[in-house]
């Protein structure tokens, strides 16, 4: 049942092509978070990804740190943008994980031009994450985002700084986008060229939920859920070879995930694709 493991870029980390996406805990019991890792070790998913903005979620992985850090790839963010702020987030995470040193610390969301000017800047949030890597608080050092510019910002950010990761989103809808998909390849491509690790998101994503109906789930869009679909959906990004796919944030739809992960894993025929986005109706969560 064990997940295949791909090369984590230059890393030399094989990571498990499936991430754990931490934002599932961000709103859960410490009970419910301990039976999430009984869920990842049973599929040896091997790399975790969080983020101070998640919630609780680095509070809630902290006890998982005492136990088992050797097990796991640890990749967390900070949405700080200016040196003291980043500095100052970087000791909070170490802190709330209970860990001497994070694998990967992510500047989160950096998707406005604005920000990104502030955060490369000589007092900007990149120089923090740099001088804990020279520390040893940091091993490597990635970016992400998401929305219809990320791909190309992340481009800018790579031609800025020699990022060790990136993130953005990845499925059939954002494949397809006018321009998206277009600067998802190129930024995929040069990736490659780089060796720099590709994570995506929103594989599950159907689209935003519908006005007034109940959100029956804890993601911020609607998602897929019946297994046929999250299988078909799960086997569009991993059978592209090299990028990652960063589970749900929701701990009810990670089971089905895991299960379609660890299954053989081939690229669906466009039509079945094609009848797949029909029959559930996925469309764009960010909008035209």
């Amino acid at each position: 049942m064990a997940i295949e493991k791909r090369p984590f870029g230059r890393t030399g980390h094989m990571s498990s092509a499936v991430i754990f996406g931490a934002a599932a805990l961000g709103r859960v019991d410490q009970y419910t978070a301990d039976k999430t890792l009984d869920l990842l070790l049973e599929y040896d998913v091997n790399h975790l990804d969080t983020a101070p903005a998640y919630g609780d979620a680095e509070i809630r992985m902290g006890p998982w740190m005492d136990k088992y850090r050797d097990s796991f790839f640890l990749a967390t963010k900070t949405r700080a943008r200016d040196y003291q702020s980043a500095k100052d987030s970087i000791q909070q995470s170490l802190d709330r994980l209970r860990v001497n040193t994070i694998d990967l610390l992510q500047l989160h969301a950096l998707i406005h031009p604005d920000e990104w000017d502030l955060a490369m800047s000589d007092d900007g949030a990149l120089r923090a994450l740099i001088e804990a890597r020279e520390a040893g608080q940091v091993r490597f050092i990635g970016v992400t985002g998401h929305g219809w510019n990320v791909a190309a910002m992340h481009r800018r950010s790579i031609a800025h700084f020699d990022f060790d990761s990136i993130l953005m989103p990845y499925n059939w809808v954002t494949s397809h986008h006018v321009t998206y998909g277009k600067d998802f390849e190129e930024t995929l491509k040069l990736c490659n060229e780089r060796e720099i690790a590709v994570q995506t998101i929103k594989s599950l994503a159907r689209g935003p939920w519908a006005a007034g109906i109940s959100k029956r789930r804890a993601t911020w869009y609607e998602p897929l859920e019946a297994d046929e679909d999250i299988k078909t959906a799960v086997n569009f990004v991993l059978a592209r070879p090299g990028i990652f796919l960063n589970s749900v944030g929701d701990v009810g739809l990670l089971p089905s995930l895991l299960r379609a992960a660890s299954e053989r894993i081939e690229l669906p025929d466009p039509n079945v694709m094609e009848a797949h986005s029909q029959r559930t109706g996925l469309s764009s969560i960010f909008g035209i």
